[in-house]
């Protein structure tokens, strides 16, 4: 038995960003931008868009695609290739989500490098960045005003360490990756002041380069940093909270106290290789991804974390929202609809858990009030649990679970006690 208890006339915060992902809706032969908007994505973050046949694969976002010839005078309109890039940021655009952008080139598994390999001019790279800002946000090349907020500067430059044989990201050493960022975020954020310039997309949230990393931006001219990013994929929902934790720490002890901490991957993996990445993935289109999914969103609430951005969105494996072949909601679908509902109320009242396995986040408008329990186990095996729920008035209860895809089950008056499935989610909506 478990008790949920809710305290809706009691403010304890705002609800957070926590529905954002990585790429938007897919618009080719068929679409999935109806249910995108229905999910009320905040920001779509682009990296690895160019893996995408229906965002325009090669040609679209990354830097060798808008930019492709480096030898190109970076001033010049002519050097730069916009087109399938503008469609596809419209698109996302046209479902009212907003655009988080990734300055940099997608991962690269083959053996031979393009795009991760280091720029042959760190401060011409950024030049070449200072002007598809300018091309999105101030009409440059006959651009647009769109007034694209965050640039993030390259991602996961930690994943392979300096004597590696495959540099996946950033095919440099570090101390080339710590140079670069500095030119570039020094760059950006004299011509850009008014925008969140930051990265690094940090691979792993403990790694010691990380240490590093601020100690290079910190010595001599401080680097800005209005945001720092970082992925996380595990199986475990608290071990996002207890990373986010360490995250602040080091911002806060090297001075980045107002800097924002934005985990901008994530997902469930259980090893990146072999059956248990095969397991992974049927684990994250399915009914337990979904659970886990809002079972994170709940613990970063929560947690030191400004923002969340699951990854990915796009038409692959990694998506849990939508069907790779028919774009058709899956189970992972609903939390970001349920969220969202929550995000709209705005303010986070109180809503205690007596389980550990048992989450609950509750919102309200003063007047709306809904909550969103979650009952999320690793055990594949875990029994039904019995969830009391204290508090007053009338709910509408929508369920989530291996027999409904966020149905309207039945209408209950608290205190009372509903039946959970393992892997289940349900949604308390006043009546």
């Amino acid at each position: 038995m478990s008790t949920i208890t809710l305290h809706p006339e009691t403010v304890v915060g705002t609800i957070k960003r926590m529905h954002a992902v990585n790429n938007g809706p897919a618009k080719c032969r068929i679409d999935n931008c109806d249910d995108y908007r229905r999910a009320g994505i905040p920001f779509a973050r682009n990296h690895d868009a160019s893996y995408c046949e229906e965002y325009g694969s090669e040609h679209c976002v990354d830097i060798i695609g808008i930019f492709p010839n480096f030898d190109a005078d970076p001033y010049d309109e002519n050097s730069y290739d916009f087109a399938i890039t503008d469609k596809y940021l419209q698109t996302i655009l046209e479902t009212g989500t907003r655009i988080f952008y990734r300055l940099g080139n997608r991962i690269e598994h083959y053996c031979k490098k393009y795009g991760t390999l280091p720029p042959k001019d760190f401060h011409k790279w950024a030049v070449i960045c200072e002007h598809i800002i300018r091309h999105y946000n101030e009409g440059w090349a006959n651009g647009f005003h769109w007034n694209i907020e965050y640039w993030e500067i390259w991602n996961e430059a930690d994943l392979d360490y300096d004597d590696s044989d495959n540099k996946l990201c950033w095919g440099g050493t570090a101390a080339q990756f710590y140079e670069f960022y500095r030119i570039a975020a020094l760059h950006l954020k004299k011509c850009f002041p008014h925008l969140k310039i930051g990265g690094p997309a940090a691979s792993w949230p403990t790694n010691p380069w990380l240490e590093r990393f601020f100690a290079a931006m910190t010595e001599g001219e401080r680097v800005p940093l209005d945001f720092y990013s970082w992925h996380n994929y595990f199986t475990d929902p608290k071990t996002i909270a207890e990373n986010a934790d360490y995250v602040r720490t080091q911002l806060d002890r090297w001075g980045y106290t107002e800097t924002e901490s934005i985990c901008n991957e994530w997902n469930y993996i259980e090893r990146f290789a072999g059956e248990e990445f095969r397991h992974s993935i049927s684990v994250i289109i399915g009914m337990k991804g979904a659970a886990f999914t809002s079972s994170v969103m709940a613990k970063s609430q929560n947690a030191s974390i400004d923002m969340l951005m699951y990854y990915d969105a796009r038409p692959c494996v990694f998506n849990g929202l939508f069907d790779f072949y028919t774009l058709k909601p899956l189970k992972g679908y609903y939390p970001f609809v349920m969220w969202n509902e929550l995000y709209i109320l705005g303010n986070q009242t109180e809503a205690l858990s007596d389980d550990p396995a048992v989450d609950v986040i509750c919102a309200s408008d003063g007047d709306a009030v809904c909550a969103v329990i979650t009952y999320y186990s690793m055990d594949e095996t875990a029994d039904t649990k019995e969830v009391t729920i204290n508090g007053e008035g009338t709910y509408d209860v929508y369920t989530l679970d291996a027999d409904h895809n966020y149905d309207l089950t039945q209408t209950v008056t608290l205190p009372t006690a509903l039946s959970m499935q393992a892997n289940s989610v349900i949604h308390l909506k006043k009546a």
